[in-house]
């Protein structure tokens, strides 16, 4: 796995554009939240449960990407879910998984806010909200 920051992801895409961006967040998360722009949403958990599928991920990354050599971007809240799910595709046989560094709303500030640190929004990169 490599981890490269929300700027560097931005790069990629704009020079990869083959690469399969997916949002691990629920998607009410990216309703409310909003979501990077062409991201696919497959979960790493949903509600109500909150527990991860890593066989059910795998299949469903798998489905879409059609191949284990495709790069694929993981993108969650604050980079942790990322880096679980990274390691299930890389145990799957993924051999170019890229995980976002602080995730789409980055990490918590002092008073227990997102978004006034890092993260994609943090750093002015394209989104949108559903």
């Amino acid at each position: 796995m490599k981890n490269l920051l929300p700027k560097e992801t931005w790069a990629l895409l704009q020079q990869e554009p083959d690469a399969l961006f997916i949002d691990v967040r629920m998607e009410i998360e990216s309703l409310y939240v909003g979501r990077p722009p062409g991201v696919h949403m497959i979960a790493w958990y949903e509600y109500p449960e909150l527990t991860p599928n890593p066989e059910a991920f795998v299949e469903a990354v798998t489905n879409e990407a059609g191949d284990k050599t495709r790069t694929v971007i993981l993108i969650c809240r604050s980079g942790k879910r990322t880096l679980d799910a990274a390691h299930a595709l890389e145990a799957a046989g993924f051999t170019r998984v890229i995980n976002v560094l602080h995730g789409f709303e980055g990490d918590l500030d002092d008073t227990f806010h997102r978004s006034t640190l890092n993260g994609w929004r943090f750093d002015g990169l394209p989104w949108e909200q559903l």
